[in-house]
Order: C-alpha cells, then structure tokens, then sequence
C-alpha cells in the first residue's frame, strides 16, 4: 500500500487520479476548498482516506494539511493537482486580480505543496513529487497569457526541482495534459483536438508516475502536437495562433 497526497482533489483529475489509487489499495490525503465535494469524493471510495477542506492559496493551512497526514506514516507520493484558468487580457486593468490568482494557484501552491514533503523522503531516499502542466505551456496562447505562463513555469519549476533532487532517490514528474473531459474544458467555446475522457487520462497518469517518468504529454497525440509547437517559426505561429478563439474572461 502506497501513500497518497492529492490537490485539487475535489473534481476533474484530481478527484480522478484519487479513484484510480483508490482502487489499487492505496490510501489518500485528498485537499480542496469545498469540504462537501471532498465528503462525496470519500464515500465512494473504498477504503479509509483522510480530507482537507482548505484553499492552497492558504500557505499555513496546507501545510498544516501535509504535517498531520505525514504524522501517520511516510509518503510515497504527492500530486500538486490544484488548478484553475480564466481568459486575461492585459489591457484590462481589473483582470490584474485574476492573473494573481491564476498564479497563485497553478504555480505558488504547487510549492506549498511540495515544501513539507521534500526532506520527509529524502531522508527515506523514496517518493515521487507530481506537478500537473498543461500543454498550454508549450506555446503562449492569446487571451490566456495568466495561464500559459503558469504552466509554463510549472515546467520549468518541476524541471529544476528534478535535478536538483537527482541523487536524493526523490523522483519529480512533470504530467501536461492535453484537452481533458473535466469541469474546466466542459466550457471552452472552442474545438478540442483530441478531448480525452479523464477516467483514461488518469490511469495513463498513474502508469507514468509509477515509471517516474520526468515529463509526459497525455494523450500521445498531443505529444506530437507540442513537438511542432516547438519548432514551427514565431512568424508562423503568431499567424496561426492570432485565428484561433479565445478563453473567456471573468467577467466582474
């Protein structure tokens, strides 16, 4: 049996991931801010998990949360799933807020949550440290520049964090899913190339994070997506990208 710590638990992938652990004998420390969500999520799990209702944007709070669920023993595993996304567009004065907040969460709290863990499985020499990305920090998209950039850095943080912790024996994946059937895509006004279904996406997560994969694009179509993302000229993704519809702001 493994042990589990997962944010951002209370839908989506989260809630997912939790599952398939869930199923494999593991047990779970599952973080979110709705309390209610988590409770359901627990009932329909088997075996004995423990909640934390909080908001990660809570530094104190979370790691409260990761203190008590190391009291009962080392942890194996821990999943910074936490993560939200809104269009921003710079010109709007008001949307500071929400690009603050979109860091807040994708990036910051992704460090909270690694932060109490990090000497606790150095000193076993064992334990993988999962960061969530997206594909969409591949490329800067237009009207979600908040977002891009946070997942950018996740990538760039989960990658440092990886060498630096290289002889430790603590492995750090990176996962960037692509278009994913969760509560955050339900809306997009867009089309999804390659939308995948979360329950697939999940146990392809979890076999990567077993291999202690470094980075791994879901599905594996996208992967090759990012790959021409990478090398196509600036000129010529501008072009593309400038064509394509946008993430819809929050509106206050």
């Amino acid at each position: 049996m493994s042990r589990v710590f997962i944010t951002g638990a209370s839908s989506g992938i989260g809630a997912e991931l939790a599952r398939v652990y869930a199923r494999r004998g593991d047990q779970l420390g599952l973080v979110a801010r709705r309390e209610d969500a988590l409770e359901a999520l627990r009932s329909q799990l088997p075996g004995a998990h423990t909640i934390y209702a909080l908001d990660v944007r809570d530094r104190q709070a979370l790691h409260a949360a990761a203190r008590d669920f190391l009291s009962a023993g080392p942890v194996d595993v821990v999943v910074a799933c936490a993560g939200i996304s809104a269009g921003t567009l710079t010109e709007e004065i008001e949307d500071f807020e929400v690009f603050e907040s979109i860091i807040a969460t994708n990036l910051n709290a992704m460090v909270a949550t690694f932060e109490p863990f990090v000497a606790p499985m150095k000193r076993c020499r064992s334990g993988t440290l999962v960061g969530v990305g997206s594909v969409a920090g591949i490329r800067g998209l237009p009207g979600s520049g908040a977002y891009s950039a946070s997942k950018a850095a996740v990538r760039n943080y989960c990658e440092s964090l990886r060498i630096e912790l290289r002889a430790s024996g603590v492995r750090v994946v990176t996962l960037a899913p692509g278009f994913i059937r969760t509560p955050m895509t339900e809306h997009n006004p867009y089309k999804m190339p390659f939308l995948m279904p979360v329950q697939a996406f999940a146990e392809r997560a979890v076999q990567a994070i077993d291999k202690a994969v470094p980075y791994k694009i879901i599905p594996w179509q996208m992967a090759w997506v990012a790959a021409l993302l990478r090398i196509v000229p600036d000129a010529w993704y501008d072009t593309l990208a400038a064509r394509g519809q946008r993430k819809p702001r929050v509106r206050r």
